[in-house]
């Protein structure tokens, strides 16, 4: 798993690690896509073995379970906790961590698989099976980007193996770095990707490293890391209010599904379901008895973490049976010419293996759910709309859902902030006002989500009841920053239009020099991190150069050695 060991990590026959090196010393490009390119396979004496603890998840999380059944060519994701100790990459002032929404941000503590696995008969094995992952590990959530790379290169792979793996990363680590707002060209094994690192596609002129002329014509990508929202929901669009409400309060949920690549997708869409806000508890897309997170997530001596599982295994039917939530879910069958609905049932009925599909809980909503909708889609799927279409009404009713409950806290979080009238460059920057959850109650007569949603039902309960929620905490630390950093910006900007040579004038030395320092460590700390108007920082630093120059000598000297 570490980078300067090469991108491609084998797992070999033995279950002995095998890593190449390359004589670069960086591989700088690729590492802006991917952690490491991983091949795993199964070991009939020792299994998916290997020492290193990150691989020891990689191999165990890259293997469906034998309750799956998965013959062919299979994909899933999953994701896991980069181990302790391990220090997160500093990207430093990062262009695309700046600029990309929240939710397509690299993940610092976690990192995740994106898998192609294979199995099919093979006499020449002893176990009668030739089976083997190919897995793309990266801190970047683009789900349906690194699986249509897994498609491409997956095939090829298998059939000619290493050298074909070796290709492949040298043209990644010649692809250039994610940028929000262009589109890329992304040559791989004869073909061209053409993505947007944005939620919507850009129109602007391709970028490339390779000239245009020599690239063949492109495959666009319409999306990086959306999924097929319709085909996640089918069999419970008649209660996707409850998954909507769960996931935004950040309730511990169980998806049980039969295959890694259900689970997966139904993981990945319930996180995404509350977009644009930012899910900020964990979730395992794919998560085994195997996990290294397993004892920490099953205990029974204390109340469930608020996370969402993916699992496949139905031993996980008894390990979470005190958790609220459990959405037990089977292929997707049709009843008529509709895929049939699971049904809420009580936490009680879930006591067997053979347990039926639904959705396990007593959570009851506080908002109405949405007929209009439900009846558009079923009434789409009878005109055989394309599942595209569906995901896109589907996408989009999230959206406005979500954007209706969030616009009111984004609205009156605004209204802590300082006016601006008030930064001054003498004082220390005003503090934002505390958040008071009724004073915020107080504003929704008026300006509350009845503005945007027609959905009716208790819209202060669900506000209360996410104020208790890791979400709530994670989009209150974020906005705060945020904040923070506007206020120091606008701070800084007075400073800089200030006449500080003027203000010297009648000062003593040591006012002077205290001075000089503290606007020096403003300088050296804020500025890669504030947004200020270009020039402002030239001009003062010029300002303190001239300040210190007017200085006696022996306090020059002084400032010289404290310089940051």
């Amino acid at each position: 798993m570490d980078p300067s060991h090469g991108p491609a990590s084998h797992h070999n026959e033995t279950g002995n690690a095998v890593e190449r090196t390359d004589s670069r010393s960086t591989w700088a490009q690729f590492l802006s896509w991917l952690e490491c390119v991983c091949v795993v396979t199964f070991d009939l004496e020792l299994g998916q073995a290997i020492e290193v603890t990150e691989k020891t998840s990689i191999c165990y999380l890259s293997f469906p379970d034998s309750y799956s059944g998965c013959l062919g060519d299979t994909q899933f994701s999953f994701r896991f906790r980069q181990s302790i100790g391990r220090i997160s990459p500093d990207f430093g002032e990062d262009a695309y961590d700046r600029d990309a929404p929240v939710t397509l941000q690299r993940d610092l503590g976690h990192f995740y698989g994106y898998v192609y696995f294979r199995q099919v008969k093979d006499v020449s094995v002893k176990r009668g099976y030739f089976q083997k992952s190919l897995v793309l590990v990266s801190r970047l959530p683009y789900v349906h980007l690194f699986h249509t790379l897994l498609q491409i290169i997956a095939p090829e792979y298998f059939e000619k193996l290493e050298p074909c793996l070796e290709a492949v990363c040298n043209e990644i680590d010649q692809w250039p770095s994610p940028v929000p707002g262009l589109t890329l060209n992304l040559p791989v094994m004869g073909t061209v990707l053409q993505v947007g690192t944005t939620p919507q596609m850009t129109v602007n002129k391709p970028f490339s490293f390779l000239p245009q002329h020599l690239l063949p014509a492109p495959t666009l990508l319409p999306t990086i890391h959306e999924l097929d929202l319709f085909k996640c929901f089918q069999s419970a669009l008649i209660h996707l209010q409850v998954l909507w409400e769960l996931t935004l309060l950040g309730e511990p949920l169980v998806v049980m599904a039969p295959s890694p690549t259900m689970s997966s997708e139904i993981v990945l869409a319930l996180v995404s379901s509350i977009a644009p806000l930012k899910y900020c508890s964990d979730y395992r897309p794919y998560f085994t008895i195997h996990d290294s997170e397993f004892r920490e997530y099953t205990t029974r001596t204390q109340a469930p973490p608020n996370v969402i599982l993916g699992v496949t295994n139905p031993f996980f039917i008894k390990t979470f049976q005190s958790w609220p939530h459990i959405v037990r879910l089977g292929d997707p069958r049709m009843a008529g010419d509709l895929p049939k609905q699971v049904k809420v049932k009580k936490l009680a009925k879930l006591k067997t293996l053979d347990t039926k599909p639904g959705i396990y809980t007593a959570y009851k909503t506080f908002l109405q759910k949405d007929k209009v909708l439900i009846k558009r889609l079923l009434k789409g799927i009878q005109r055989k709309r394309p599942s595209e279409v569906q995901s896109a009404i589907l996408r989009r009713h999230l959206l406005e859902l979500t954007q209706s409950f969030i616009i009111p806290l984004e609205r009156y979080m605004a209204s802590l902030m300082p006016l601006q009238r008030s930064v001054t460059p003498w004082k220390t920057p005003p503090q934002i006002r505390p958040f008071s959850q009724e004073e915020f109650m107080a504003t929704l007569e008026h300006a509350g989500p009845h503005l945007t949603s027609m959905l009716k039902g208790d819209w202060m309960g669900l506000y209360r009841r996410f104020f208790r929620s890791p979400n709530f905490d994670g989009w209150y630390r974020l906005r705060r920053r945020e904040m923070t950093q506007k206020l120091e910006s606008l701070h800084l900007e007075a400073v800089c239009d200030a006449d500080l040579v003027g203000w010297t004038k009648d000062k003593s030395e040591v006012e002077v020099v205290d001075l000089v320092l503290k606007l020096r460590e403003k300088l050296v700390r804020k500025t890669g991190q504030l947004s200020v108007r270009e020039g402002a920082v030239d001009q003062l630093e010029g300002c303190v150069q001239t300040i210190a120059a007017a200085l006696p000598e022996d306090l020059q000297n002084v400032l010289h050695r404290h310089r940051p």
